[in-house]
């Protein structure tokens, strides 16, 4: 068992706060390949991501989502989106690889949050305005990433009445 993976899953936390310190190009490069290793349903792989590392944008997508104030301290933004018309499992596999690009930052000791874009239409609207999003792709989420200004403590949230075993 690999228990630094693990400790590394604990590890990651929501988090809000950042330094002025900009994510290099190298990490940058490293999340986006974090993401694109998730599985997806018959390897269609659905996904597109926007890389955001303009002030202004940032700041944009911090007006655009109600809860999104996070984005006018971070210095990156990935904004994954899906395109439903390539798979009807694109939630799911979109979802696959954000998850990959939360525990990748975490790796690389960034801190993140995922702010969900997807169902709420009014979100998806404004993001695919601040974005210029085709109509077909759909605005999953948005990745608000930087140094961290916060330290959280490592924490499972294991709840043994969530768990059914053998049946409900």
């Amino acid at each position: 068992m690999n228990k630094e993976l693990l400790q590394m899953i604990f590890a990651r936390r929501s988090i809000r706060k950042y330094t002025a310190v900009s994510v290099d190009e190298a990490d940058i490069e490293r999340l986006l390949k974090a993401a694109m290793s998730a599985p997806s349903a018959s390897n269609i792989k659905p996904w597109h991501f926007i890389v955001v590392t303009s002030r202004r944008t940032l700041d944009a997508l911090a007006k655009a989502h109600p809860h999104g104030k996070m984005l006018a301290n971070a210095t990156l933004c990935i904004a994954v989106c899906g395109v439903p018309d390539e798979s009807r499992y694109w939630e799911q596999d979109c979802s696959a690889a954000t998850e990959n690009l939360l525990l990748a930052a975490t790796a690389l000791g960034l801190g993140a949050v995922w702010l969900g874009v997807h169902p709420r239409e009014k979100r998806c609207a404004a993001v695919r305005r601040v974005l210029n999003i085709p109509e077909n792709v759909v605005p999953l989420n948005l990745i608000s990433i930087g140094h961290p200004a916060e330290k959280k403590k490592a924490r499972t949230q294991y709840d043994e009445t969530r768990v059914h075993r053998g049946n409900w």
